[in-house]
C-alpha cells in the first residue's frame, strides 16, 4: 500500500430450526453516551514499581499481561483476594500461580516492606454509545468493536459488567493524524444496564430501565442499505442525543469484521465541533430511512471525517450467541 491509513477503535446459544433469527424486527436505536465498566476475568499485572531501590516483580519474572490465578496455593480471582491475602501473611516470600500465553507457571516473590511492587486490575473503565436496545428482550448492545486493555492490546476476557450514564463536558477535535475525544463525567451509581459479554462486535447485555419506544426503527438487512444518505445518532454536549448527516460510501457483505459499512461525515455542524469521528462515538447507530443499518466503529486517522461502520445484523446475530 503507498499510503500507510491507521486505523483505530472508537472500548446464551438458542438452537432455532432453519437458521431463523430471534431477535426483533425492530429496535430502539440508541446514540446516548454511556459509562462502561467491566470486570475482568482475573486480575492482571499492568505494571511494576521500586521499592528501596528493588523492584520484587520483575526480579520474580513476572510481566505486563500476566494473570495471577493463585498465591501460596490459594485461588484467586479478584483484587480483594489479593489484598486480603496480603493483609494476613507474615511470609517474606511468597509463591505467585499465573498464566501467561494460555500456559500455567509458577515464581517466587520476595515482599519488600511487605509490598509486592506489582500494578494489578481487576476492572477496566471507559466510555462509549448505546447503539440499540430490542424492546420485547430488553436485550441491548454497544459499541460494535472489543474493549481491548491498553496494556496488553488484547480483548478484555469479561462476563460481567455495568452500563451507567456519561455527561458529555467537553470535545478535543480530530485533526489529520489526531484522533479526537469526548471528556465526560459518569455516573456510575445509577445502573443502567449489566453487561454479559465482551466480543468483537460489541458489548451485549440486559438493560435494567423501562424503555419508550419512541424512537423505533426496522432492522435492515444487507439488501436494505443503500449508497447515499444516513445519519449517526450521538451525543457532543451535555447527555442530548442529536442526528447528523452522513454518506454511506461501500457496503461489505461480510461477517468477520466491523468494517462492513464505509461512510464519510457531511454534516458541518459536526465537522465543525469534532473535526470529525472522534473516540467515545464508537456504537453511534446509523440510521438510514427508517431503518437501523449499523453502528459507528472505526475512525480513517490520516482522514476522520471517514469512518467505518459494523452491519446491525452482525451485532444483533452475535447478542444471540450469548443469550
Amino acid at each position: 500500500m503507498i499510503k500507510k491509513i491507521n486505523f483505530l477503535l472508537l472500548l446464551l446459544l438458542m438452537v432455532l430450526p432453519c437458521h431463523v433469527l430471534a431477535y426483533s424486527d425492530y429496535l430502539i436505536a440508541g446514540g446516548e453516551n454511556i459509562g462502561i465498566q467491566l470486570q475482568m476475568d482475573g486480575v492482571f499485572v499492568i505494571g511494576s514499581y521500586e521499592i528501596d531501590g528493588v523492584n520484587p516483580s520483575e526480579e520474580a519474572g513476572l510481566k505486563i499481561g500476566d494473570k495471577i490465578i493463585r498465591i501460596d496455593g490459594q485461588s484467586v480471582s479478584s483484587m480483594n483476594d489479593i489484598t486480603s491475602f496480603l493483609s494476613k501473611n507474615r511470609e517474606e516470600t511468597i509463591q505467585i500461580g499465573y498464566m501467561r500465553n494460555e500456559k500455567e507457571m509458577t515464581t517466587l516473590l520476595t515482599l519488600k516492606n511487605h509490598k509486592t511492587g506489582l500494578y494489578l486490575k481487576d476492572t477496566i473503565s471507559g466510555i462509549g454509545t448505546l447503539t440499540f436496545i430490542d424492546p420485547n428482550t430488553k436485550l441491548f448492545g454497544a459499541l460494535g468493536h472489543e474493549i481491548v486493555d491498553s496494556t496488553s492490546g488484547k480483548l478484555v476476557e469479561s462476563h460481567a459488567g455495568i452500563i451507567f450514564p456519561s455527561t458529555i463536558r467537553g470535545i478535543k477535535k480530530s485533526g489529520n493524524g489526531v484522533p479526537g475525544e469526548k471528556n465526560a463525567s459518569f455516573q456510575p451509581s445509577t445502573l443502567l444496564g449489566s453487561i454479559s459479554e465482551n466480543t468483537n462486535k460489541g458489548i451485549f447485555g440486559v438493560y435494567d430501565r423501562e424503555v419508550r419506544e419512541d424512537n423505533l426503527y426496522k432492522v435492515a438487512n444487507i439488501e436494505d442499505i443503500k449508497v447515499g444518505d444516513a445519519k449517526i445518532r450521538t451525543v457532543i454536549e451535555g447527555d442530548t442525543v442529536e442526528e447528523f448527516d452522513i454518506e454511506i460510501k461501500k457496503i461489505r457483505n461480510t461477517k468477520d469484521n466491523t468494517k462492513n459499512i464505509v461512510f464519510q461525515i457531511t454534516d458541518q455542524e459536526l465537522l465543525e465541533k469534532t473535526g470529525g469521528i472522534i473516540q467515545g462515538m464508537s456504537g453511534s447507530p446509523i440510521i438510514q430511512g427508517e431503518y437501523i443499518v449499523g453502528a459507528v466503529t472505526h475512525v480513517v486517522v490520516d482522514d476522520p471525517k471517514k469512518g467505518y461502520g459494523i452491519l446491525i445484523t452482525n451485532m444483533l446475530e452475535e447478542a444471540e450467541k450469548r443469550e
